[in-house]
């Protein structure tokens, strides 16, 4: 018989749409901070230059001389609705600021490329329209309030080439005098964090404040720091403190991890993770970039254990966003197919971490475009070719909205979202639990919340098929299993489920009075 937390459960699913897209009062009150350190953020990342693009011919690049039409704030506006039918109710927009034109990568510049603290991207304005790009952008984000849709925005970490011509006291200089090229970021310039004197460079610091007062004064939510680690404890600890100022609310995600290490180390420092939230970003990149050549279970177990000794260190006040497919990641339709979209899918949703889905990965896009690196007619840059990076999102050029050709994944994601709404006190309250397999390559947790449990199960290997026992204390051939997504039956045996999981599948079932 079910619980009553169970049945209570069931209830949620005819508020499904009113939780993840209910309007607001007229006057938006930010809590962004408190969704995002609860877990209780649905991230969609977008560009907004291919959000509302048209591409009339089919040839995935927007060309406004054959009529064509470049994503804009305005045109983004009729697509917000349908993530609220998805389920999301965070939108994090990648960059906005005017980009660089010279030694740039692409025909439109990269979005990271920041030719201005505080100016936004006049790419992105309707110029069939009378209003500022600046007003477009509140529309923009009134309307995503309006929705109850909150509003992060990607701030870049370097600045463009033009930048450094314009601003040399902002950038740092090599032996010859030239402003440094970043790793291998050859569209941008490192930036100068401190003066000559060894304290901070309060030039870029008030130009990083002035980025923040624009983002606030358009009623942006919060924002994500680019590369956060290559700036210091004192700069973000002034910037944030700058922000929180205006708005308590006012989320900081760090681009960083534990794991990852210096990228730019001949030039100057690295923070680790936890100075970075002792400064107070409240979050980070859980570890899961490359998630996908993981080949044993235990690789998946510590990293999520990392994760919350660190959020324990500062009184669960702290947490992880998710990391499986990000714009920096090839796509996962292409490193593993719908078996590896459908765990990485639950993964999302189960795991103690804010889902985080990239534009165009609900439909499966491939992100391989048919002007890859190819010749263009037109640029806005000094660059004549279709730059991309093979099947990662396209962030260099004037693209088409993404969108892939498997249909039927849109019925799956909305299925899992009903489920995260659904179990939404278990799998944003309920423990995490590690539970053992005696294959290497299966990957099996709970997440415990009284007398109700949700397990998944993973086999993380992608050519083989695999047959584990999962060990779960006090099971009973008599509990209360209930499945959410199964593909062969388990056998259940006092104490274990005895699986046979083809490669890359994942199982989902609810539990009910099982004593972990």
């Amino acid at each position: 018989m079910k619980s009553k937390g169970f049945i209570r459960g069931f209830a949620l699913l005819i508020s499904f749409f009113m939780l993840a897209g209910s309007s607001y009062a007229e006057v938006w009150k930010n809590d962004l901070r408190s969704l995002f350190i609860s877990n209780k953020a649905i991230i969609y990342a977008l560009n907004i230059r291919s959000f509302g693009a048209k591409d009339l011919n089919g040839d995935d690049v927007i060309e406004v001389e054959y009529g064509d039409v470049t994503g804009t704030f305005l045109n983004a506006v009729p697509n917000l609705k349908k993530l609220t039918k998805l389920g999301i109710n965070t939108v994090y927009l990648l960059p906005i600021t005017k980009t660089g034109k010279l030694k740039a990568i692409g025909t439109a510049g990269s979005l990271y490329a920041l030719d201005s603290f505080d100016k936004l991207n006049p790419q992105l304005d309707d110029k069939t329209n009378p209003s500022s790009v600046e007003q477009e952008a509140k529309i923009f984000i009134e309307e995503a309030h309006r929705l109850g849709l909150r509003v992060i925005v990607d701030i870049p970490s370097c600045g463009s080439y033009d930048m450094s011509l314009e601003r040399p006291d902002l950038f740092i200089k090599d032996k010859n005098g030239n402003a440094v090229v970043p790793a291998d970021w050859t569209d941008v310039r490192l930036f100068k964090v401190y003066d000559d004197n060894g304290k901070l460079n309060q030039a870029l610091i008030e130009n990083y404040k002035s980025m923040i007062k624009m983002l606030q004064d358009l009623g942006v939510d919060g924002v994500r720091a680019d590369v956060a680690a290559i700036k210091p404890y004192e700069f973000w600890k002034e910037i944030i403190e700058y922000a929180r100022m205006k708005d308590p609310q006012f989320l900081f995600i760090a681009e960083a991890c534990p794991a990852w290490t210096n990228p730019v180390k001949q030039w100057g420092g690295y923070t680790a993770v936890n100075k970075l939230l002792e400064a107070g970003f409240d979050g980070y990149y859980g570890d899961w970039a490359g998630f996908s050549d993981f080949t044993r279970s235990k690789d998946i177990y510590k990293r999520i254990k990392s994760d919350l000794k660190i959020s324990k260190q500062f009184n669960n006040q702290k947490t992880t966003m998710s990391s499986f497919a990000t714009h920096d990641q090839q796509s996962v339709i292409v490193r593993g197919g719908v078996p590896l979209w459908e765990m990485i899918t639950w993964l999302n949703i189960t795991l103690p971490m804010n889902p985080y889905f990239l534009d165009g990965y609900v439909t499966g896009d491939s992100y391989i475009y048919r002007y890859e690196n190819k010749k263009a007619q037109r640029s806005f840059t000094d660059d004549d070719y279709y730059f991309v990076h093979r099947a990662k999102f396209d962030i260099f050029n004037f693209s088409r909205r993404p969108g892939g050709n498997y249909k039927e994944l849109e019925e799956k994601f909305t299925k899992a979202m009903k489920f995260k709404y659904w179990a939404k006190n278990v799998l944003v309250e309920g423990k995490f639990v590690e539970l053992s397999a005696n294959n290497p390559y299966v990957f099996a947790f709970a997440r415990k919340y009284g007398d109700d449990a949700v397990v998944v199960i993973c086999n993380i290997n992608k050519d083989s098929e695999v047959d584990s026992n999962v060990y779960i204390r006090n099971l009973r051939d008599t509990s209360f299993i209930s499945p959410v997504k199964m593909g062969e039956a388990p056998i259940v045996k006092r104490g274990k489920m005895v699986v046979k999981l083809k490669p890359y599948e994942t199982q989902v079932y609810m539990l009910n009075k099982v004593n972990f």
